[in-house]
């Protein structure tokens, strides 16, 4: 598959000229999750997982050289069980996902921070479960809200706004250490990274991965609430550098009120997933 330039921002055609699609990346689930989207024909879902997936593998390869890989059995083992569960119910969203080759790995790292790159690739920072004592419900409203952004090919989304008005810079291999906690080649710190690690989210797409990742939580028998009291101890630690779940859109108040009223919304699904011995230790 060909995949060569395409990362060449700044040499990239206008939008105008190729056009656009209108794509329905995910069902609405309980939640509601109904906007609609439209993505860039110059670049596919295809060549975005392609690219993510050679991207994470270098940084975990870089990670593992310098012993910042996976180096604690026990949390490792806890943060992928929390996974699982996660990726189990993905389907409700998009069955294909189930599909998708997840990978999920603890990187150590004081930054307050997790994500999950295009096609399923998770990082969770050592320090988001120390400095905020996370409970397992607290690990999932993380790692459901990131999960999310992967669902509805939020990147891929910003990669196309980037494209459209031809603004986005290719960022350097430091700045990507800063941003990650892991330094990669150069030759790979563009594209998929920018988009994960430096282009802001919309609102909308916030408000998505916020609705998702309860949802999520929810079925995988972790307590939506947990969400709103992760987003307090997040703000109690402050968002710079940390995940996007502490973004400024929407606003502070608004998001905790949708949070909320969503954690309400599926409290259903966890009761039932509870009853049915799914849920972990909180």
């Amino acid at each position: 598959m060909k995949r060569a330039k395409w990362v060449a921002w700044a040499v990239v055609p206008l939008l105008a000229a190729t056009g656009c699609q209108t794509v329905e990346t995910t069902q609405s689930g309980v939640v509601g999750v109904e906007r609609e989207q439209r993505f860039t024909t110059l670049v596919s879902e295809e060549e975005i997982d392609a690219q993510a997936a050679k991207e994470y593998a270098q940084m975990m390869a870089v990670a593992q050289q310098k012993g910042l890989l996976n180096r604690n059995e026990q949390q490792v083992r806890r943060v992928r069980t929390v996974a699982q569960r996660l990726i189990a119910h993905v389907d409700v969203f998009r069955a294909d996902a189930l599909k998708w080759d997840w990978e999920t790995n603890v990187l150590t790292s004081e930054q307050v921070n997790a994500w999950c790159m295009p096609g399923g690739k998770i990082a969770v920072y050592t320090g988001l479960l120390h400095r905020l004592q996370l409970t397992d419900d607290e690990l999932a409203a993380v790692m459901g809200h990131e999960i999310a952004h992967a669902l509805r090919e939020h990147a891929r989304e910003r990669i196309g706004r980037q494209m459209a008005t031809q603004t986005g810079t290719a960022i350097g291999s430091i700045a990507l250490e800063v941003l990650t906690g892991v330094r990669i080649d150069p030759q790979l710190a563009g594209t998929v990274s920018q988009a994960v690690f430096v282009l802001p989210n919309s609102r909308e797409s916030e408000q998505e991965a916020d609705r998702i990742g309860v949802e999520l939580a929810a079925r995988g028998g972790y307590d939506p609430r947990a969400a709103v009291s992760l987003w307090q101890k997040m703000g109690q630690v402050g968002g710079s550098g940390g995940p996007e779940f502490l973004s400024t859109h929407p606003s502070p108040a608004d998001r905790l009120v949708d949070l909320q009223a969503n954690a309400e919304k599926v409290m259903s699904l966890y009761q039932r997933s509870s009853r049915q011995g799914s849920s972990g230790p909180g």
